[in-house]
């Protein structure tokens, strides 16, 4: 699918306390700027949205105190919507599944499992470093796919490019 250099449509991007309490307000956010879309994807993306605003809090900057995350959603396409977060950067690492795991040792993790729920409830995921020259931040993103149809009349907010 190619996609134009700019987004069909952009929701004003929301900025959050990088502090796990605020999590409930990330999710309540994407359910009220996702009224009139199909149930079922709103409760996946607020899951997955979950997951990657954890791990912005937890392996980050944004989650020293005074420090947050930048929520970006769009429809980049008229069959896609894109959610994305942004954090302040500071592990020095990027975004990844670990595969060096056994079965056991999934088994009993009780982390890093959150880009694998991304990337198995998705159509696809990514990350970009926000200033690759430095750990300024890093952008991670997640699609889901749409029925055009099924994309509800959006309100004066949201804005459209031609």
């Amino acid at each position: 699918m190619t996609h134009s250099m700019h987004p069909l449509v952009t929701w004003e991007h929301r900025l959050y306390p990088g502090d796990l309490a605020h999590a409930r307000t990330v999710r309540s956010d994407l359910s009220a700027d996702l009224a009139g879309f199909d149930p079922d994807l709103v409760d996946t993306v607020q899951l997955c949205v979950s997951e990657l605003f954890a791990n912005c809090v937890k392996y980050t900057d944004s989650g020293r105190p005074g420090a947050d995350v930048l929520r970006a959603l769009s429809l980049p396409g008229p069959r896609t919507l894109r959610v994305g977060l942004s954090d302040w950067g500071g592990s020095g690492a990027l975004p990844r599944i670990p595969t060096d795991r056994t079965d056991d040792e999934w088994d009993w993790a009780e982390g890093q499992r959150g880009l694998a729920l991304v990337e198995n409830l998705s159509t696809g995921w990514g990350h970009r470093r926000l200033a690759p020259w430095a750990d300024l931040g890093t952008h991670v993103w997640a699609e889901f796919a749409l029925d055009p149809a099924g994309v509800p009349a959006l309100p004066p907010f949201v804005f459209t490019c031609p």
